[in-house]
């Protein structure tokens, strides 16, 4: 098995629930702001 892939795995997930819950807390305006930065940004399309 690919332990270093596992790690990986398990640690992308982690930041995904932490970043989830924490764009869940925002309210609207900031939530447009973060969508129009990460556009900027062209994370997000």
């Amino acid at each position: 098995m690919d332990f270093d892939k596992i790690q990986e795995d398990t640690r992308k997930a982690e930041l995904i629930r932490v970043i989830e819950h924490s764009v869940e807390r925002l309210s609207l305006p900031e939530l447009e702001a973060l969508y129009y930065d990460l556009v900027a940004k062209d994370y997000i399309r």
